[in-house]
């Protein structure tokens, strides 16, 4: 299992001052651990300060998100390097998570992966599920229409585990991107098109009754080491 992080800094305070960060001798600040994550086992927040112009003045937290990722044998990889996946997949994943939880379904699967993605919302894979019909309130009508209404004394785990096909489909993300050779995060649309890869599973199913095809999946294939295009015009 390949381990990686997503941190965000910087959050504007002006009501309070900021300190250069501590020396390694130095005592180790405020750290505390909260149970989360979607594949991972916890959320540590820190609030780091320094010095700023007090024209600037800020306080910066951050937060790191550890998961735990399905990969491949470290061999195929160059330099035995894993690759790493983008802050908007990760944030794909949390969101899955929580889909499933609000279904109370006891596992995660492909359709709780799509509506993740749909949940993040601003990367190609997403986009390119809107421009197909593919919108979240119609994913969670048609998985509920698919796989049943979660009885209402059922409580979801609190880290509801990846089904087969789910797990499935983070691995051909992975292989995917290793075979092609290049550099680069692992994006939103290599999750998205590890669950259309899928065929049997409730997340293709999903996507194709909303009509998603294979000649978008090729479209999207194009730009599936991007998550998103920035245009200046």
């Amino acid at each position: 299992m390949a381990t990686h992080s997503l941190s965000f800094f910087s959050i504007p305070s002006p009501s309070q001052s900021c300190k250069r960060p501590q020396s390694e001798n130095s005592p180790a600040p405020n750290l505390k651990s909260l149970p989360c994550s979607f594949l991972g086992r916890e959320l540590s927040i820190r609030v780091s300060n320094w010095n700023v112009p007090t024209s600037k003045r800020r306080s910066c937290v951050v937060a790191t998100v550890a998961f735990d990722l399905p990969s491949t044998d470290v061999e195929k990889a160059p330099s035995g390097k894993q690759p790493k996946w983008s802050a908007r997949a990760l944030k794909a994943f949390v969101m899955a998570e929580l889909e499933a939880r609000k279904l109370r379904y006891t596992t995660t699967g492909t359709e709780a992966l799509l509506m993740g993605i749909l949940v993040e919302g601003t990367s190609l894979a997403a986009k390119a599920l809107r421009e197909s019909g593919v919108t979240l309130f119609k994913a969670r009508d048609e998985t509920v229409k698919l796989l049943g209404q979660s009885d209402i004394y059922i409580f979801s785990p609190e880290y509801p585990p990846l089904t087969k096909p789910a797990r499935k489909a983070l691995e051909w993300a992975v292989d995917e991107k290793l075979k092609s050779g290049e550099d680069g995060e692992l994006t939103v649309s290599h999750l998205l098109l590890g669950i259309w890869a899928q065929e049997v599973s409730a997340g293709h199913i999903v996507m194709a009754t909303l009509g998603f095809t294979d000649e978008k999946a090729k479209e999207l294939a194009k730009t599936i080491d991007k998550d998103i295009i920035l245009s200046f015009k």
